[in-house]
């Protein structure tokens, strides 16, 4: 007796890049505190957060922590398009949210994180087309 398999394709609901950049930073924890002393559920440096939050601002606090990260990749989205001449894409966002100064040439954990994060907030293309950057 033959058993024939359907296999149907699930996808998951995109998110938005800053949900996706929660999850995959600290799982949207907001009492997350990196090795390295990263705060807040989007993971920063206290002297990144510092530079950009309001005095006295509770990185706790999500909202917050969400205006702090979009300065922080308004600065570094402004730069990377004066310098390439268009916004990043999904992936490079990551990567200059991560790893700035890797941008032309991610490390493999870098680019493991930068793939993760695509997978999250990428709508499926048509025929399973690759949205990654071509690796060298």
């Amino acid at each position: 007796m033959a058993v024939m398999v359907l296999l149907l394709e699930v996808h998951a609901p995109a998110l938005d890049r800053w949900d996706a950049l929660s999850q995959l930073e600290s799982n949207n924890n907001d009492d997350a505190l990196g090795a390295a002393g990263e705060v807040s559920r989007y993971q920063m440096k206290p002297a990144v957060w510092q530079r950009y939050a309001a005095p006295n601002a509770d990185w706790r606090n999500p909202s917050n922590a969400l205006e702090v990260a979009k300065q922080i990749m308004q600065a570094r989205c402004a730069e990377f398009e004066r310098s390439n001449g268009r916004p990043p894409t999904d992936y490079e966002f990551y990567v200059l949210w991560n790893a700035p100064a890797q941008i032309k040439h991610p490390g493999k954990a870098v680019r493991g994180r930068a793939e993760r994060f695509c997978n999250l907030v990428a709508v499926p293309p048509p025929g399973g087309e690759s949205h990654f950057p071509q690796r060298h």
